[in-house]
């Protein structure tokens, strides 16, 4: 049989064995023809895709209408030659979707032939269209309408002996071309056909050992417990981190202890996985509620450095011929210091050895809950000593007056509102404690109104003062002479919070065994701070 060789002297040529089934040969693109697509591909654009299948023991497809569920045949013969791309091969007519493509080519329904391939490098065309130069070619099909009009099937005929029913056929209008002569033919299917039968008989005893190993394995694999759980690696991590919340590291087996990430913790604590910390994550937005509207990135640095723009171009109107002033724009940075948040739980052994208790969420509130609390205040107020710096502490951020020393007024409100750029205002966010909430809600119009809306669309709950969201943040200050109680801005592009590292645990079984308690050590690192001042307006309660 012979076998998938390689020719250039007249272009790299793919040759396969033929078989017994339905010939036809064509051009499936034609060199410099412009197709439908504006497209006109260059010899040799062709030549590495079909060293890569000559390589690879593969061959490009044979379809009809480029649906990739209809093969009709096999390619045996794909090469480049000084018209374009020709193909030879044989429609598999044992099939149903091969016999249906035989009667439409022979019916003369169809004739084109079309190509799948994936663009590798192209330049543009001078009349708008591109120039294919390299293109890997996956897949060629017989279609009604060719987007190359001169790629068409030139000739189909049957093998001697496979159909008598079925008779050579040349497409009308293209030029003839024969295949390989019908005695070469013959010879070629008698000596693949015995060399498959002595191939075959060689098999035999083999298929039969293999048979009977399958057999036994197949017993053996029936046994209860003989096949291991498949899990994904999500699952995996996440059942390890709940067995070492649990018992321990000790109780881990070798593919859950490499599942595990070793934080950098310096005791050697394990990182939560995915699941455990997206909940956490959910939870702490109870309590830090500025997450919920900040924006909230991950890092993998010690400190975070974003460029900022402290000064802008200064253009100026100038005469026809007056000299034209320079400028250029000034720029700095903020910098955001990784800081980091600890504590730790102190959990009962029986309540760890309880089956049944969920202890991954237990503990994802607890840390939420003492994370959260301490986040909230830092984000707010915190004073950049081992803590981030808060939007209220932050002396860049500008205030304006109620106009009143003791109290908040509807005109204050309004003032700060329009205090605030356009640009930040559209989604802007009120932020206020409870108490300072309670008191804007009896604020009315002259006409009597409410000033503070509590219904959104169509009725449901939402807060809402002056057309903005109202956001409660518990460490805001109350109403009173001098205090800052409120804050109306863009949080998103005001504020930056970066997570360095999510959550880290570490169980120590030790400190705490003579309670009959397992004490969990838990971290965090978080990096924050106001990113642009001009985005966030502070009212203060002052004449």
């Amino acid at each position: 049989m012979p076998t998938l060789n390689l020719e250039t002297a007249a272009g790299i040529e793919l040759r396969f064995a033929p078989d017994e089934a339905g010939l036809l040969s064509g051009y499936a693109a034609v060199w410099g023809k412009r197709d439908a697509f504006g497209d006109r591909v260059q010899p040799g654009a062709f030549a590495k895709s079909l060293a890569a299948h000559k390589a690879a023991g593969t061959r490009p497809l044979m379809l009809k209408g480029h649906n990739p569920n209809t093969v009709i045949g096999t390619w045996d013969e794909v090469r480049e030659d000084a018209t374009g791309l020709k193909v030879s091969g044989r429609l598999v007519l044992d099939a149903t979707e091969g016999r249906d493509a035989y009667a439409l080519l022979k019916a003369q329904a169809i004739d084109g032939l079309s190509i799948g391939f994936r663009t590798v490098r192209a330049s543009p065309a001078t009349d708008g269209g591109r120039i294919v130069h390299e293109m890997e070619l996956i897949e060629v099909s017989l279609v009604a309408r060719p987007a190359q009009p001169d790629a068409r099937v030139l000739n189909i005929r049957s093998t001697p002996n496979t159909h008598p029913h079925q008779e050579d056929l040349t497409m009308p209008n293209t030029p003839t071309e024969t295949l390989d002569s019908t005695t070469e033919v013959r010879s070629a299917i008698d000596g693949f056909t015995a060399t498959v039968n002595e191939r075959f008989g060689s098999l035999e005893g083999t298929l039969t050992e293999l048979r009977t190993r399958l057999d036994h394995t197949e017993t053996v694999l029936r046994r209860p417990g003989a096949v291991p759980e498949s899990r994904t690696a999500g699952e995996v991590e996440t059942r390890a981190f709940g067995t070492f919340l649990r018992h321990g590291r000790e109780r881990l087996d070798a593919i859950e202890v490499r599942s595990l990430r070793v934080s950098d913790d310096t005791a050697g604590g394990y990182l939560a996985p995915e699941q455990f910390v997206a909940e956490m994550l959910r939870n702490l937005v109870q309590f830090s509620p500025v997450r919920s509207v900040a924006r909230v990135m991950p890092t993998s640095a010690q400190a975070v450095l974003l460029p900022k723009r402290t000064g802008t171009l200064t253009a100026s109107w100038v005469g026809e011929t007056a000299a034209r002033p320079g400028t250029e724009p000034t720029y700095g940075q903020n910098r955001y210091d990784v800081r980091e948040l600890a504590c730790f739980v102190d959990v009962s052994n029986q309540m760890l050895e309880d089956s049944a208790f969920d202890m991954a969420s237990e503990l994802a509130f607890d840390f939420a809950e003492e994370f959260g609390k301490a986040e909230g205040a830092a984000f707010v107020t915190g004073d950049g000593t081992l803590k981030p710096l808060g939007f209220m502490t932050d002396l860049e951020v500008t205030n304006v007056t109620t106009g009143d020393a003791a109290k908040v007024t509807a005109d204050s409100l309004i003032g700060l509102y329009h205090a605030l750029p356009t640009a930040y205002r559209a989604n802007a966010t009120w932020a206020m404690n409870a108490n300072t909430l309670a008191s804007l809600r009896k604020l009315k119009t002259a006409n009597g109104d409410y000033l503070l809306v509590a219904a959104g669309v169509a009725g449901a709950p939402s807060t809402t003062l002056l057309g903005r969201p109202v956001i409660e943040m518990p460490d805001m200050e109350d109403i009173a002479a001098g205090a800052e109680p409120i804050l109306f801005g863009d949080f998103a592009q005001g504020y930056r919070i970066f997570d360095r590292i999510a959550l880290s645990v570490l169980r120590d079984p030790y400190s705490q065994a003579v309670n009959g308690q397992t004490r969990f050590h838990a971290r965090r690192r978080v990096a924050a701070g106001v990113a642009k001042a001009e985005a966030l307006r502070k009212l203060k309660v002052a004449v």
